[in-house]
């Protein structure tokens, strides 16, 4: 407890606690700083704490423009992983996902200095940006619990996108173009990299509906302008390559126009369905930690199925599965018959969990019917 002797107005400054809930969109942001520890994962709740900790933007890098976009944009909380910049770029990358390979809080990676410009020709300098954002997604595929949110070369041209885009492979990631003309800190405003923006609209778009529900068609905060506004016709083919863009749209501002992983998997392709997937497995996973050494009977399978149902109905009823019915949307299965006698002799237990995910409506269609007589509406 603080005392005071003076009367006056005194400054305290108080951060919010996390959020106790199971919190979903929390991004690892991987950059180099100009201070702050190395290699080591800090979580922050508001901007100013990056300057607190990291200071002043790194020369030539975009940590802390991806990480002021996060916030910007409705984020609430992240991490942030400062780089050895003694390294050279791939060893530093390599080295900060092996720091935070136990950390389970985050949901999401970012890599904004991945793209920063570089001294190489430009083939090899995109050679480089495509080996190392492939190891991003190889990391969220071998976790199976985070996304990779991935930035698409600073250039206007559709080829040389496209030709990124096919050295790219993973299941857990999707890219984003165009860079994002925004104000300066202490300086005149520049382009970055969309990625900290776009996980700042994933979080907000987490806590209006919920991580089923595709991260697009939302407004982009503190952006003065892209750096490219795709044609109709680029849109689509770039779309065509799950390249998702940003675009101005007259009267409605910037907004976020994609929403498709990089997986070639129809199934696997809106970013809603594949980050649904890694929310249950991420709460299966915390729920499952309170069930080893109980004792394996019938009474924890019916725990079991009855929490884990409890769940998933909880987001059925929000809209998440498709299905007339729970029964079509979702199944829990943990009984005699999966778990029988030689599982339990190994000391195991099996649960059974099928989802039917609600895919986004990315098209549109508006049908009008022309008639030679009129129209005429009739009811049966």
């Amino acid at each position: 407890m603080l005392t005071y002797q003076v009367p006056g107005v005194y400054r305290q400054d108080v951060y919010p606690p996390p959020p106790s809930v199971f919190l979903t969109a929390v991004p690892l942001f991987l950059g180099f700083a100009t201070t702050g520890p190395v290699n080591e994962p800090v979580p922050l709740r508001l901007w100013p704490q990056f300057t607190a900790t990291f200071g002043a933007p790194f020369s030539g890098g975009f940590l802390a423009y991806a990480v002021r976009g996060f916030f910007e944009n409705g984020g609430l909380l992240c991490y942030v992983l400062r780089l050895d910049d003694a390294l050279a770029d791939d060893a530093a990358l390599r080295a900060g996902l092996t720091a935070v390979a136990a950390l389970e809080d985050v949901d999401l990676l970012c890599a904004p200095d991945v793209v920063r410009p570089s001294t190489l020709p430009p083939a090899q300098h995109l050679a480089a940006i495509a080996a190392r954002q492939q190891l991003l997604l190889d990391t969220c595929d071998q976790r199976g619990d985070c996304f990779a949110i991935l930035d698409a070369p600073f250039t206007t041209n559709t080829d040389v996108l496209l030709a990124h885009r096919q050295q790219l492979n993973g299941d857990f990631g999707a890219v984003y173009h165009a860079w994002l003309w925004v104000p300066g800190i202490s300086h005149d405003p520049l382009y970055v990299p969309p990625c900290g923006h776009i996980a700042g609209i994933y979080a907000r778009s987490d806590a209006a509906i919920g991580p089923y529900k595709a991260p697009a068609n939302e407004e982009l905060g503190g952006v003065l302008d892209l750096a490219a506004n795709p044609t109709y016709g680029e849109v689509g083919e770039l779309y065509d390559a799950n390249i998702n863009c940003l675009r101005a749209l007259p009267g409605r501002g910037m907004r976020v126009w994609g929403a498709r992983t990089l997986s070639p998997a129809q199934e696997w392709q809106p970013i809603s369905t594949r980050r649904l997937f890694i929310t249950v497995r991420r709460w299966l996973e915390r729920f499952m930690q309170k069930l080893p050494f109980e004792p394996h009977n019938v009474r924890l399978w019916v725990r079991i199925g009855r929490e884990v149902a409890v769940y998933l109905d909880s987001l059925y009823q929000q809209g998440a599965f498709k299905g007339v019915t729970p029964e079509q949307a979702y199944y829990v299965k943990c009984d005699g018959e999966i778990n029988n006698t030689a599982v339990r002799d190994a000391g195991m237990i099996m649960t059974e969990v099928g989802i039917a995910p609600a895919a986004p409506s990315e098209f549109i269609v508006v049908r009008i019917v022309h008639g030679a007589s009129g129209v005429s509406v009739s009811s049966e």
